[in-house]
Order: C-alpha cells, then sequence, then structure tokens
C-alpha cells in the first residue's frame, strides 16, 4: 500500500494517545492491518485473483521537551507483517527508523530511514492509492535509508527542505562500489488553498547516468474538491505528468487521476488511469474499491526468463500494450 492515505489516519491515533504516553513516558503505538483481494490481467496474457496484506504495519513513536524550545523525537516502523497467511515466508522489516529534534525556530533536523524529500515534496498521486499496482513512479534513484533531513521553518509559507544520503563503500544498497552522497533539495510554498512544490533529485547512486530529476507539483484545496498536477523529468529517462482529482462527501472520497510517462530514448510511452472510491465506516477502518486501467508500447511483460543463465529470472518472453487491475480492501488502524 502506498502510506500518503493512511498516514493522516495513523497521525490522528498516534496523537490521541500522546497524552497518556507522555505521562507515563513510554512510546505511543500504533499500527494497521490492511487486506485487499486483488484482479489483474494482461491482455493477452495471464490473469487472476490474489488476497494480499496490503502493507500492514507495527510502530512507536515518543518525543521529549529537551529545552522550552526544542523537542527530540524517535519513529520505528516495521512492515512485511504478512498478515494474510499463518504461514507466510514474509518476515518483520525496518520500513522507518529515525531520530530528530524539531523546535519553532530551528525547523526539523531528523535521521535514518524515512520517507525522502522529494517523495514527500512533489510525489503525490503515485503515493496515494492503496493497491498501487499499475501506478507510475517518477524518475528519481535516492533511497528512503542512510538519510539525513532537515525542513526549516515556514517563512511566510515558504519551507525549504534538504536531504543527503550517506551512501559508504560498504553500503549493500551501494551500486557503485565508491562513497556516494545523492542529495534531494525542495522548496515548498503554501498560501491560504493553494501549495506549490518543486523539488531536485542528484540521482548521485546511480550506476551509468545520474542525470538530476527535477520535479514541480500544485495542489490547490477547494473546500470538498482538491486539485493537483505534476510534472517530472529526467533527462536519458522519461518525462512523467499526472493529474489529480479527489472529492469527499461526508464519509466518502472519491478520487481519480491519469498519468503518463514519456521515454526519453524512444517514441514508447505508457499511461494509467485510476478511480478509487472509499468509505469511513468508523474512525478507526475504512473500506475501497479501486480500479486501473494502463496502456503503451509493449510494456507489461511476463513469462519472465533467465537470459544469462545465472539462475535469475531477468527478462520477459513475451509483453503486452494493455493491463487492468481492479481492488477491493479493507484497513483497520489504531
Amino acid at each position: 500500500m502506498k502510506k500518503t492515505l493512511i498516514a493522516s489516519a495513523i497521525a490522528a491515533a498516534t496523537f490521541s494517545g500522546s497524552v497518556l504516553a507522555q505521562e507515563s513516558n513510554l512510546p505511543t503505538v500504533y499500527g494497521n492491518i490492511q487486506y485487499a483481494g486483488v484482479y489483474s490481467d494482461i491482455k493477452d496474457g495471464p490473469n487472476g485473483l490474489e488476497h494480499r496484506d496490503n502493507g500492514s504495519t507495527l510502530g512507536f513513536t515518543h518525543d521529549h521537551m529537551i529545552t522550552p524550545d526544542l523537542e527530540g523525537f524517535f519513529k520505528i516502523e516495521m512492515d512485511r507483517l504478512g498478515a494474510d497467511d499463518i504461514d507466510s515466508r514474509d518476515s518483520f522489516r525496518i520500513d522507518e527508523a529515525y531520530i530528530g529534534v524539531r523546535g519553532d525556530n530551528l525547523g526539523q533536523l531528523w535521521i535514518g530511514s524515512d520517507d525522502s524529500t522529494y517523495e514527500r515534496a512533489v510525489t503525490v498521486i503515485s503515493e496515494y492509492y492503496e493497491a498501487a499496482d499499475l501506478s507510475i513512479g517518477a524518475p528519481y534513484t535516492t533511497g528512503e535509508g542512510d538519510l539525513v533531513q532537515y525542513m526549516s521553518p515556514s517563512f511566510g509559507g515558504l519551507s525549504l527542505w534538504a536531504a543527503v544520503e550517506v551512501n559508504g563503500k560498504s553500503d549493500s544498497q551501494n551500486t557503485t562500489g565508491d562513497n556516494e552522497f545523492p542529495y534531494q533539495l525542495a522548496a515548498v510554498y503554501t498560501t491560504g488553498m493553494f501549495e506549490l512544490a518543486a523539488a531536485i533529485d542528484s540521482n548521485d547512486n546511480s550506476v551509468g547516468d545520474n542525470e538530476n530529476t527535477y520535479g514541480v507539483r500544485g495542489t490547490a484545496n477547494l473546500d470538498a474538491l482538491s486539485l493537483t498536477a505534476e510534472f517530472h523529468t529526467r533527462d536519458e529517462a522519461y518525462d512523467l505528468y499526472g493529474v489529480q482529482g479527489i472529492y469527499t462527501l461526508g464519509a466518502n472520497r472519491f478520487a481519480l487521476s491519469y498519468e503518463r510517462a514519456e521515454d526519453d530514448n524512444s517514441s514508447d510511452a505508457m499511461d494509467t488511469i485510476t478511480l478509487q472510491a472509499l468509505h469511513n465506516l468508523s474512525d478507526n477502518m475504512y473500506v475501497y474499491v479501486e480500479g486501473y486501467l494502463g496502456g503503451g508500447d509493449d510494456v507489461y511483460g511476463y513469462n519472465a526468463i533467465d537470459t544469462d543463465g545465472d539462475g535469475e529470472n531477468d527478462a520477459f518472453a513475451d509483453y503486452s500494450d494493455e493491463a487492468s487491475v481492479a481492488a477491493v480492501g479493507a484497513v483497520y488502524y489504531f
């Protein structure tokens, strides 16, 4: 599951338990169970139905006052719970783990594993949906681990963000074998109902091409209607365009989006239309249905094959120009 939608719900649940946690000086515990039934179909290729754990998590947070103007905090969150299968081979994995300090004058400084600066600033549409099977991600490579991140206070609505990934020679995620320090920069401006953001990713941990990724986003919150537009580009990779509308009606939420990626090295392109309807059953539970329709130039591969004889599937024998996904799911969080 993508994180954006449930994040605000978890934040609310975490806040509601913060008074008790602070009184006892114990961490706040939060979590969620997510189940989804997903039917996927590749035109002229395979199709099938699966029931899956869609991203269940368990986490702990804590904060305390260091001085009257400075607060210390930490968070650790685990996923891959494998809640759909008692015999699942999925194992707990650290998804987020960081410590930091924040204050009205300082802003926020933290270190560890977390959503990256580029993702939080300008990547909204592909992170919004629950199943997200055909969502198209932005072309950036800086990861979510080994990060040192900073967010400035707001200066008349403008906040400046930065991140650097400390990726040493011995790091298992290092792709070049050299010391690497890929960075991200962002500026987010909020005024009234509008929010504008721009960001850059240096992609310095890429093998070969490490051209910068540039992204911009604009969001307008018009009472019950929210509209977002995004653009991401990376030379020698692809350009991504996306638009989304979200309408809230009481306990119901409806979302519609269109994403299109165009390859810089060919005339190939792919696009995805996504529709979601979500209903909040209570303060701790919601259900949803989602539909995805994807098209492109032979971009959906199937019949995996081992091309280099190393025993690992690394290519596909066949490709299709159309795929679709339908998902229905439920989430309980506390």
